[in-house]
């Protein structure tokens, strides 16, 4: 399993110390609010990659945390994921605040960039009136050419930063022609509350670090996304945010987080939902597991930490995932460690078999008989089922033309009925009743 070789676009990416508007200029240059903007620094610890295009030339830019030389641990590993940035990039933009002037984190940066041969933009930021221009061409003193002056957050000077920027892309010439399949690629969600392996899982599947992996909940804020190349084809596996709380509860930068992870979700083919083993089945995996259902999609549950578990232990999560997660019961369930990547090989086949039964199709003459046979065996207590049709696959979904509304348990029953006889497999059913007289 290795990840997807991208379109061959130039790769441009955005880095500098934290908040000093990257998320900003980003979301400028795209054109929408793709990245996660607040007011206070380290919003942004993952890189995240978007398609942009100006003047006809199409690349990806890539939005990455605050480099920072010193601080903890995580600082660390956010830093390293903009110096990888760095690393790949065909063109680097340098954002700096104008109104604080050079930094010591700017010089080290500075420093960096001046060493390697390709081009780099000095993007003097937050120049929102001509008083701030002189102070912009202060920030040549870093050595890499004239600072293009800009305010990100009302678009000031971003015009020319944008045509310097094309004119030292690699030229077209040296491009691979974009892939027409990209759209195509199922999306699968990983989803999960707040530390319990999400990230760590992300980067095994894609086979690099791509998301930042640390011991403090929530340090994914954004939704980050590679396309894989495995057995069952290519796959789009994305990383979200932690889910901690619901969407009216939630505020500043959690908020966002939450509302692209719930987006992630409901445009995704395929979910993972990754639960703690060590810590059992909580009242949120179980309020995210019926968020997860009511996308529709197919789900594979996937308990990690499963090494850090006795006997004892696997047993009762297991009952658990039987007893609270009942409402799942169609999703199969791995127990995995991230970790040491105990189980994971079964998850490319497990996601395989489930896209595969979102899309079965049965014949409309012998889905009346299996439905005929279930009522004779067990008449409703409420209305009699005329005819059912399946309209739609991805998930399954049959309508049923009743004589009166058909109570939940028995829909339950028919569901079963349907999945014995059809072996639909790892796949969310849905049934619509509509009401037609006998």
């Amino acid at each position: 399993m290795t990840a997807a070789a991208p379109r061959r676009r130039p790769l441009v990416a955005v880095v500098g110390r934290p908040n000093v508007g990257k998320s900003t200029l980003v979301n400028r240059i795209v054109g929408r609010r793709e990245a996660i903007v607040e007011e206070h620094p380290g919003v942004t610890r993952d890189r995240k990659f978007l398609d942009a295009e100006w003047a006809g030339r199409d690349f990806t830019i890539v939005d990455t945390g605050g480099w920072l030389a010193g601080g903890d641990a995580l600082d660390r590993q956010v830093s390293d994921q903009s110096e990888r940035a760095i690393r790949d990039a065909d063109v680097v933009m340098l954002v700096v605040d104008t109104s604080v002037g050079i930094t010591d984190e700017d010089a080290q940066v500075a420093a960096l960039l001046r060493r390697r041969p390709e081009p780099t933009l000095v993007v003097a930021n937050k120049v929102d009136g001509n008083s701030r221009d002189a102070d912009a061409w202060g920030f040549a003193r870093l050595g890499l050419g004239d600072p293009y002056p800009v305010s990100a957050i009302h678009g000031r000077g971003t015009g020319d930063l944008l045509d310097a920027l094309v004119d030292r892309l690699p030229p077209e010439a040296d491009q691979t022609p974009p892939d027409d399949d990209g759209d195509d690629t199922p999306s699968v969600a990983i989803v999960g509350r707040p530390n319990v392996g999400k990230s760590t899982l992300f980067n095994r599947l894609i086979g690099d670090e791509r998301s930042v992996v640390h011991d403090l909940p929530g340090t994914t804020r954004d939704s980050i996304d590679t396309v894989v190349s495995t057995a069952e084809g290519n796959i789009r596996f994305v990383d979200t945010a932690g889910m901690r709380r619901r969407t009216k509860e939630a505020e500043g930068a959690e908020y966002y987080s939450l509302v692209r992870a719930l987006q992630s979700l409901d445009r995704a083919r395929c979910a993972l939902l990754v639960i703690d083993a060590s810590e059992g089945i909580t009242r949120q995996d179980q309020r995210l597991a019926e968020r997860v259902d009511a996308a529709g999609g197919p789900v594979v549950l996937l308990l990690n930490k499963w090494d850090l578990l006795d006997a004892e232990g696997r047993a009762a999560v297991t009952a658990e995932v039987a007893d609270r997660l009942g409402f799942l019961a169609y999703a199969p369930v791995l127990k995995v460690s991230a970790r040491t990547g105990l189980g994971v090989h079964k998850l490319l086949p497990a996601l395989g078999e489930a896209m595969t039964a979102s899309k079965k199709r049965v014949p409309t003459g012998e889905l009346n008989r299996v439905l005929a046979s279930a009522q004779s065996a067990h008449p409703s207590p409420g209305g009699r089922i005329l005819y059912a049709t399946q309209g739609a696959t991805d998930p399954p979904t049959f309508t049923l033309f009743a004589t009166k509304m058909i109570p939940g348990p028995y829909l339950r029953y028919l569901e079963r009925r349907l999945r014995e006889h059809f072996e639909f497999g790892p796949t969310p059913l849905v049934f619509r009743v509509r009401r037609r007289s006998s």
